[in-house]
């Protein structure tokens, strides 16, 4: 019969970055029935990204499945703003949705009491227009005690995503996600091949804005950058799992 599947992508490139906090989000989701999938498509360079686990889990990570069979009726969570954009455009009725809108509606997670610190919210242009997900992004922050300092650029106006869109975009997600990758106005001025020394100087002039202050961002690729230009910052996955891990290069 007609079954209705909700799944939770682990993401390639954030479990590469966070494979401690991958591994927790992962037995959080299981735990609530959700099954478990690498990445958005069937196949992708899974010896590559097999490759840069650690020794310790990369025998765990290959035993997930690489992908599924996303079929209309299906939900599926996501933390990979990449992921997000290509299963929108390339699966009409499959459902997208973060995994911090599933948070933010689950009443019995444990969220941490952080009263006290103040936050500057770095947005994420991959998720300019996805309202649900930014007010969620709040929500969470504002119960965990966090007082949020919010950027002039915020919300829909934001273009940051870290060194990302200082590089050629890989051909599959303007392939896959064309409408937001490459068809959107305010795609036009990104993915300029950048050196590392430009990026570098770039992300460093960026980050002056934050004055040393602290930054939470909720995109890997985002932090990326924000780590590379010196900002103090730390991922919404690491506060909400209560657990501080080095970013992964």
């Amino acid at each position: 019969g007609f079954m209705m599947n909700t799944y939770y992508i682990a993401s390639c490139v954030f479990t590469w970055h966070y494979p401690e906090l991958s591994q927790m989000i992962q037995q959080y989701m299981t735990a609530h029935g959700i099954q478990v999938v690498r990445c958005c498509v069937p196949k992708y360079k899974l010896p590559h990204f097999t490759g840069l686990m650690p020794d310790s889990y990369k025998e765990q990570w290959q035993s997930l499945p690489d992908c599924a069979d996303f079929q209309p009726g299906d939900t599926v969570y996501s933390l990979c703003h990449n992921c997000s954009a290509i299963l929108e455009e390339s699966k009409p009725g499959v459902t997208v949705t973060s995994l911090w809108e599933y948070i933010a509606s689950d009443g019995a997670f444990p969220l941490p009491d952080l009263t006290g610190r103040t936050m500057i919210l770095q947005d994420c242009w991959r998720a300019f227009d996805r309202r649900g997900e930014q007010d969620a992004v709040r929500s969470l922050l504002r119960r965990m005690g966090i007082s949020i300092e919010e950027l002039p650029d915020n919300r829909e106006q934001t273009n940051f995503c870290g060194v990302s869109v200082l590089r050629p975009a890989p051909p599959r997600n303007l392939k896959l996600a064309p409408q937001r990758f490459s068809r959107n106005a305010n795609a036009k001025d990104k993915f300029r091949d950048c050196t590392p020394d430009e990026q570098k100087q770039l992300m460093t002039e960026y980050c002056q804005r934050f004055h040393g202050n602290e930054v939470v961002s909720y995109c890997h690729y985002c932090m990326e950058g924000l780590l590379l230009g010196g900002a103090r910052a730390v991922h919404l996955a690491e506060l909400l799992f209560q657990h501080r891990e080095s970013f992964r290069t």
